[in-house]
């Protein structure tokens, strides 16, 4: 139930910071090379390729569900009723 509970938030943070991660750094790096007098090529800004930001999504649900093994953990191993008064 706990790691249930985190996959949707997983998805979420993959979905938005996926993207925006991406457009912040095309952003920045530009900027960086505009501040210092060089025109950057695309081979510079473009970090990754259209099928890792998928990969980079999914990495948001696996980090949500590494975080919730450990209370999952708990919450197998205790009473039921003491864990439900805990949520």
């Amino acid at each position: 139930m706990v790691i249930a509970s985190v996959v949707v938030t997983g998805l979420i943070g993959g979905a938005l910071g996926t993207p925006l991660g991406v457009l912040l750094q095309r952003m920045i790096v530009g900027d960086m090379g505009q501040t210092f007098g060089f025109h950057l090529p695309a081979s510079v800004l473009d970090i990754c390729r259209p099928a890792e930001p998928v990969l980079l999504g999914l990495g948001g649900v696996a980090i949500a569900v590494l975080g919730a093994l450990l209370p999952a953990g708990w919450a197998a191993r205790t009473r039921t009723a003491t864990a439900l008064r805990t949520e």
